[in-house]
């Protein structure tokens, strides 16, 4: 049987974008395999040119008589390009997308742009003569300063413009030693510093013992080259960013390097700082807010080795290294490390498939890890390492629930509680900080009642109904409706309504409360510019201002010894998020805020404010209880048949005309099932139409599809991708899917 290669010809954006065939020799067959370096034929010419096998098939795809044929595999081994090209084929055949999509996620290939490039001056004679001609300069004043700069090039091998300026030597010292022949100027390539922190001494951490116990585990077997895959359970504040300090300080003494994914670009301050400290400028950052010159020089810098260290969000994990030997993803439980836009991958399953092509190590460190990767790590598929203490030997926050029930039934309509209020005012009389968190995330338009706490909810899913403006209420998993009403069904209240509240109406309340309060508002408006969330981090850091007000990105991961306060504002705004996993997201966002107060010598107070003070989620935050919480959602998830104990596979259908978008989703169901109607676990839903029904006049439907084993879901996924794509030759419908989204479609 022949053999063909789908070939990318070098690798860049034009290449990408274009895939020619070749027929494999016979002689070639057994050691051609995806992602290995080949040279071939290429143009009018046959000119050789390297290129990267992407694909492998056993029948042509165009006229064979027309299809040329490899000269030879360049190398038996993979380079890095290689390796990344099979990470490419595993996101598509893992979350159904086009091999171009794929290869254009993982190829990380920035705009390329002007080279930076600064001058340097060097010696152009032996040391011996620079010796004798700097004694005989040092014997006169006037040219004292001629001596002093070869001393230094005496010293070093060059000195830049910049060095020399800062020296006293002016730039005609400089053009006159070049004239006589005594230097010589050239260029070096200057990259973009992206990092513009103080260069300070690494501080001394010496490990305590469950931080040496977890790091030791860790260390012992990447040392026997047993990678595996870890979840570093630690509270807040146990210390679990200088257990990765430890073990990539490890990683790159072996000669290999590491990438840290953080979930949000406002923990780079802090991140970046506690590790330049370690690395020096051996660490650098990749993130979207960088300029395209800063982009393409840490890109540069990653692939020619130049660092060990890159820190980054999601899009950090393809950073090209050549030796790669660790991945640590902080705050595992992230919703922003699965991507919106197809590929639909999650960063944590993406990352330990690249460890296992480097054959490397991951680490996956959170406070409250997501209910999936703590079920991996019960079954063992994951090694769990545990921090049950805070580091500083600290104790947690003491935190208080506040019913919002009760402040209203006592006429107070304000924004802050009773105790809140009261404990801001200690707070600012103390000259002590605080931060204040609007859990802002859940708000879709859903309808609550204010006397009793009930949220309106779908009878057959357990999931919130949206209130949309036609009039109704609806479930955008299964299609359920019903009429919005004006009293609430429990206790017959009128004061029913959908709730909704945001930070500038907080930060209003405050100056209005607390006229003589400095504060610093963090949100989505604040921090659009490049360098907004170093900014107001530096200055909270710094002491100036005494209230950080802000939605989720300033509840994760930050370290402020001096805040004594936390304010939760709403705390179950993310409880009627119409997901699955809102419970989750509502217990971790609590936790990791309450995380926040008392992290110094000082004892820190938590004020969660809520309308379900009695919600588990709500309850087992407060204690910091993560166990509890997990047992109680994984029982949940066993009922209503959610991941991580059912799978989950998305099928959103788009299109232009809505019935010809239906009717082709309606299809799609009728195919599953037809072909999979053995599977008697298989469960499908719709198609109804998306939470989101109509953008741009695209009009959108979904299919929910649930089984218990995953590759049953990618089975059918990838039975359906060749009918689809022969349908899409006759209707102007597409079709995207998503395994375990982490929101509602």
């Amino acid at each position: 049987m022949k053999l063909y290669a789908d070939v990318i010809i070098d690798i860049s954006h034009e290449a990408i974008d274009r895939v020619f065939q070749y027929e494999v020799p016979l002689f070639l067959c057994d050691e051609i395999k995806l992602g290995v370096q080949v040279l071939v034929p290429f143009g009018v010419g046959n000119h050789q040119r390297k290129g990267y096998v992407i694909e492998l098939k056993n029948t042509p795809d165009y006229d064979v008589t027309k299809i040329k044929s490899l000269i030879n595999i360049v190398s038996k081994s993979v380079p890095i390009e290689g390796k990344m090209i099979q990470l490419a084929d595993f996101l598509k055949r893992q979350y159904g997308s086009t091999m171009i999509n794929a290869l254009k996620t993982v190829v990380m290939i920035p705009d390329r742009v002007m080279d930076k490039e600064q001058k340097i001056y060097s010696l152009a004679i032996p040391k011996e003569e620079a010796g004798l001609k700097k004694a005989a300069y040092d014997k006169t004043v006037k040219f004292k300063t001629r001596g002093k700069i070869l001393e230094l090039l005496m010293e070093q091998e060059f000195i830049t413009k910049e060095e020399a300026k800062k020296a006293g030597i002016s730039d005609t010292i400089l053009k006159n030693l070049e004239k006589e022949g005594i230097l010589k100027i050239s260029t070096q390539r200057q990259y973009r510093n992206p990092l513009m922190l103080k260069k300070e001494e690494a501080e001394v951490v010496t490990l305590n013992e469950e931080q040496q116990v977890a790091f030791q585990l860790f260390l012992e077997d990447f040392k026997n080259q047993r990678y595996q895959t870890y979840l570093l359970h630690g509270i807040t504040g146990s210390g679990k960013t200088q257990v990765y300090l430890a073990m990539i300080e490890e990683v790159v003494k072996s000669g290999r390097q590491a990438i840290l994914l953080i979930p949000e670009i406002s923990l780079t301050f802090q991140n970046i700082s506690r590790f330049q400290k370690r690395f020096g400028d051996r660490v650098t950052i990749i993130h979207s807010k960088l300029s395209k010159g800063e982009k393409y020089d840490q890109f540069e810098r990653a692939k020619r080795g130049e660092v060990d260290v890159v820190i980054g969000p999601r899009s950090a994990l393809f950073a090209p290294f050549e030796n790669l030997g660790l991945i640590i993803i902080d705050e595992e439980h992230e919703n922003s490390y699965k991507s919106d836009n197809p590929p639909k991958y999650h960063a944590r399953e993406v990352a330990i498939e690249r460890a296992r092509i480097c054959g490397a190590s991951v680490v996956l460190g959170s406070a409250t890890p997501s209910i999936e990767s703590y079920t991996k790590a019960r079954l063992g598929k994951y090694k769990l390492l545990t921090l049950k203490k805070r580091a500083t030997e600290g104790q947690l926050a003491e935190v208080s629930v506040v019913d919002l029930r009760e402040e209203l039934k006592e006429g107070n309509r304000s924004i802050f509680s009773r105790e809140l209020r009261e404990r801001m005012q200690e707070c600012l009389a103390a000259k002590k900080q605080m931060m204040l968190f609007l859990n802002r995330r859940g708000y879709a338009g859903f309808v609550s009642c204010r006397s009793c706490g009930q949220v309106i909810k779908c009878p057959h899913c357990d999931i919130s109904l949206t209130y949309h403006k036609d009039g109704n209420l609806h479930c955008h998993y299964c299609g359920f409706w019903q009429p919005y009403r004006k009293n609430c069904s429990q206790c017959g209240s009128t004061y029913i309504g959908s709730f909704g509240i945001g930070t500038q109406k907080v930060e209003e309340a405050i100056y209005r409360e607390f006229p003589g309060a400095r504060v610093l508002r963090m949100d989505f408006d604040t921090t659009k510019g490049k360098n907004s969330h170093q900014e107001i981090l530096q200055k909270f850091s710094e002491g100036q201002a005494d209230i950080l007000l802000g939605t989720q990105m300033i509840v994760k991961g930050h370290d402020f010894p001096n805040v004594t306060l936390v304010g939760i504002i709403a705390a179950d705004l993310t409880l009627a998020f119409q997901d699955y996993r809102s419970n989750e997201v509502t217990f971790s966002l609590l936790t990791q805020a309450a995380g926040r107060a008392g992290r110094g010598k000082e004892k820190g107070h938590v004020v969660i404010q809520t309308y379900q003070p009695e919600h588990y989620s709500i309850l087992a935050a407060a204690r910091q209880d993560y166990t509890g919480f997990y047992e109680l959602e994984y029982t949940y998830r066993q009922l209503l048949k959610y991941p991580p104990v059912y799978q989950m596979l998305v099928i959103l259908v788009t299109g232009k005309e809505e019935n010809v978008t239906f009717d082709f989703a309606k299809d799609l169901v009728k195919e599953i099932k037809g072909d999979f109607s053995e599977e008697e676990e298989l469960q499908v839903l719709g198609p109804n139409k998306a939470g989101v029904s109509k953008i741009n006049d695209i009009f959108r439907y979904v299919i929910y599809l649930k089984h218990i084993d995953y590759d049953i879901l990618v089975r059918i996924k990838d039975d359906l991708e060749p009918k689809i794509k022969n349908r899409l030759l006759k209707k102007d419908t597409y079709v995207s899917f998503d395994f375990n989204p982490m929101h509602t479609y």
